[in-house]
Parts: structure tokens; sequence; C-alpha cells
């Protein structure tokens, strides 16, 4: 990685910028910022309902949550087509109506879309503040007779201002690297980002110097934002607690009636472009001509060595960073530098360094599983690395007094205790490698083609209905895809 990066840094030296690359660059910045604010702002009364509600389905409703990060970004762009596009349910009954129709192509677009994806997230780590609210404060709020709106004031409104910058940062940071997003809902050169304009600097006018430059720019961005993020992350500390439950006042009347139209207005704003979706699609799944399975089978072949090599990695990455030394912190930070940059950054310092010596097309496969495992890494090292090293605090003096080194080490002492964290890091890693989108678009001729690829390519040719069914089989593979990891890492993992 650190190669690809020097390459790209190295040719951008030979190139400028016109108005043009500038535009994009503010537009990227633009749309991300309020895209984040969006997202979070949306997210609060989420998360405070579900801290303070407690009803059926409120555990499933939380975990179904972590589903949009699962899905393919094109499919969850056609779920919202579904919905808010020229022939979707909502204009249609505008139409019907006898009403202007509302238009999704554009800035407006783009940002309902990153919404759409990056709200849930925002949910869940706010969520998980709230959670982190110790007991014993919130009773002696009530001992003091402070009411809801004391209670918000007093110790909500402080660890908001712990986790809020965090998750702000971290969906800015998301939405600074959308590739597909903006491809698809765009709508022109006034809607283009940095991403976006890499890809054409590469596929259109192959300027490879200002894609270079372009691409350089990106990564500045993008370091910032996850210095920034590493900053504003932690939430801030309200104190020690005994670990009870949290229970947050859950005051009726009105109150409680806003926190039920909340939480029923988020939901079905998440499940009604994926249900609308499923029902279009469904009935056009046995007429998908051969491409789309052939692309399928490619996606699932990709999705499968992205697992193993992810797998790979991260173990030994983890093995180096838990034996300590003077180079686990060099080796935690190289783990974790894929952040810093975007999967199209990389693809792009490899495509300079592969293009002097053979066509990058025909590389198009090996190059996408390389960078979708180096995209993957920060988060599976985030997973299986806590559990490892608790592994070898429990477990090191009686594996070294044994005499346990290398693969028995491993395997009786360190894999049941690491197994629920490495198979869903493994199972995250192969599904974002079946949805995405963005190196092979870079690279792809018409040999190697995935099902996020062919799924665009037949929403450019207009063929609706199919790119409708071909979504909803690349949606149900990456939860397959998933669930076999997850449910492997699961199996006899060490409770």
């Amino acid at each position: 990685m650190a190669v690809a990066l020097a390459v790209v840094f190295f040719r951008a030296g030979s190139s400028r910028l016109g108005a043009a690359d500038w535009a994009a660059v503010r537009f990227s910045a633009t749309q991300a910022a309020v895209s984040a604010l969006a997202s979070v702002a949306l997210a609060i009364p989420v998360a405070r309902a579900l801290a303070r509600r407690r009803f059926a389905g409120r555990a499933g409703l939380i975990a179904a949550l972590g589903a949009p990060f699962l899905l393919p970004v094109v499919v969850a762009v056609l779920g919202l087509l579904a919905i808010f596009g020229r022939a979707g349910v909502l204009n249609s009954g505008l139409a019907a109506l006898g009403l202007p129709q509302v238009g999704i192509y554009g800035f407006h677009g783009v940002v309902l879309a990153h919404v759409f994806l990056n709200m849930p997230l925002a949910v869940r780590m706010i969520l998980h503040g709230w959670q982190g609210v110790p007991a014993e404060r919130v009773r002696l709020a009530q001992s003091l007779g402070l009411g809801p709106g004391g209670v918000f004031r007093h110790i909500e409104v402080p660890m908001l201002r712990g986790v809020v910058p965090g998750a702000l940062l971290a969906v800015f940071l998301i939405c600074l690297t959308s590739f597909a997003v903006v491809l698809i809902l765009g709508g022109g050169p006034r809607a283009t980002t940095v991403e976006l304009a890499i890809w054409q600097a590469v596929r259109f006018d192959f300027d490879l110097s200002r894609a270079a430059m372009l691409a350089a720019v990106q990564f500045g961005l993008c370091a910032a934002a996850v210095l920034l993020a590493a900053r504003w992350t932690a939430p801030a500390a309200l104190g020690a607690g005994l670990d009870r439950p949290l229970a947050l006042p859950a005051p009726g009347g009105w109150r409680r009636m806003a926190d039920g139209l909340v939480i029923f207005v988020a939901a079905l704003f998440l499940a009604l472009p994926v249900a609308v979706l499923v029902v279009w699609g469904v009935s056009d799944l046995a007429d998908l001509p051969a491409g789309v399975w052939n692309a399928a089978a490619t996606s699932v072949a990709l999705a499968l060595v992205v697992a193993g090599l992810t797998a790979l990695a991260v173990v030994a990455l983890a093995s180096a960073v838990a034996r300590g030394g003077g180079l686990a912190r060099m080796v935690e930070a190289a783990g974790m530098l894929p952040m810093a940059a975007s999967s199209l950054v990389l693809g792009i310092g490899l495509f300079l360094m592969l293009h002097p010596f053979v066509a990058p097309s025909r590389l198009a496969l090996p190059v996408t599983a390389l960078v979708n495992t180096l995209m993957a890494l920060p988060f599976a090292l985030r997973l299986v690395l806590p559990a490892w090293r608790a592994a070898e605090l429990t477990q090191g003096r009686l594996a070294d007094s044994l005499g346990l080194v290398g693969w028995a080490r491993f395997r009786l002492a360190v894999l049941p205790r690491i197994r629920r964290p490495l198979g869903m890091a493994v199972g995250l890693a192969a599904a974002l490698a079946m949805g995405d989108l963005g190196v092979i678009a870079l690279f792809a001729s018409d040999q190697g083609v995935t099902l996020p690829l062919q799924v665009w390519r037949l929403m450019g040719a207009y063929r609706t209905d199919q790119a409708e069914a071909a979504a909803l089989l690349l949606m149900g593979l990456s939860f397959a895809v998933f669930i076999l990891f997850d449910s492997w890492g699961r199996r006899g993992a060490d409770t």
C-alpha cells in the first residue's frame, strides 16, 4: 500500500488541477459535510427513543440497523430510485394527484442516499453513548427530582458532546470516499466528487497525471478526517458506575407518542426502499440473462478470495501486535493506514504501477481483491486485536508452561477466543467485496465483470427490471456470504 501511495504522489508532481477539479473538491467536502450533519441530526432522536423505550422487537430493530452497512451501495440506490425515481412510488402517486414530480438526481439525491446508508451507523454509535451512561447517574438525577428536561441537560447533553463529533467525522469520512452513489445520482458536472473525477480522468481522458493529483488531494482530505476522528471519537467520561443496565426516564403522554413516531418513521424510511425493490425484482429473477449469473459467480469467487486474504492478513498482523516489542506500534499503524485512503486512491496507485508493464484491465479482479482486502484490514484488526490480547492475557502463561508455540499455540489457545470476532470480520470483508463498485469500475473491461458492475450497466442501458432483479440477487448473496462466515465464528466460539 505504501508503494502505491508513493507512486501516486510521485506522479502527481507533474500535474496541476483546473477549475473543474477544484469544484469537485468543494462539492466532495460540501456533500460529505451536509450528509454527515443530516445523518447525525436525524440519528439523535432515533437513538434517544430507542434508549428510553422498551417494546417487542426492539433488539431485532437495533440489530437490523447494522444491515445498511452490508447493503451494496448500488442496491441501496436502486431501492431509493424505486421510491423517489421518475417512475418510483412517490412520483407515481404525485402524478395520479396531478402534482409536480420530485427529482432525485443531483446534490439532494446524493445527500438522501448517504443519509439512508449512514444514519443507521450514526444511530448505533450514539445509542452506544447512551448505553454507556452509568445508571447511578440517572438514579441520582431522579432522587434529586430532575425531570426529563433536567436529565437531558445534565446527563445526556454531556454524553452527546463526547459522542456526536466522532459520529459526525466517521460519517463525513464515509461520504467523502463515496463513489457509486455519486456515479449514479450525481447528475452531471456540477455534482462531481473527487472520486468520480479520478474515475473520469482515467476512463474518459486517460490523463494519469491528473488522476494521480486528484488521488493525492483525496488522500489528504481523508487523512485529515481520520486524524480528527481519532481525536474526537472517544465519548466524554461520565463517572464510574456498577455496570447496571441503564434505565432512562420514559415519560408518557406526547413524549411517548413522539418516540413511537420517530422509531416508526425511521424504520419505514430504511425498510421501504428495500421492500419495494424486493417486490419489484423477485418476479424477474428467473429471466435474468446468462451474463448476470456469470457476474454473480465472479463476485462470489472474489468475495471468497477477499475473505481468505483478510483472514490471513489480520491473523498475521494481530499476532505481531499482540506479541508486543518495538515493532508492534508500527505494525498496528500499518494495519490502520488504509483508513486514510479510499479504494479508488489505492486503485489508481496500482493502476500507475501496472500500466507500464501490462494492461491493467487484465488484472482487474486480482487488483480488486487486493484493494478490498486492504480496505477491510482496519475494521478486521479493530475487531480481532482486543480478543487476541485478551487470549494472551488469560491463556498466555499456560501456553508458555506447556511449550505451545506457532500453529499449536494459535489453534489451542488463541483461535477459540478470537473465532467470533474473526468470523464477523471476515464476513464483513466478503460482503463489502461483493458490493464493491469502485476499483472494478476503474479497471474492468468486458472480461471479469462483477455483479455490481453488471447492475450498473443494466441501469445505464435502461433495463430497469433486470437491474432490479440483479440487485436483489446481489443483496441476497452479500448477506449470505456474511452469514456464512459470521455463523462459522459463532459456532464453537469461546463464550
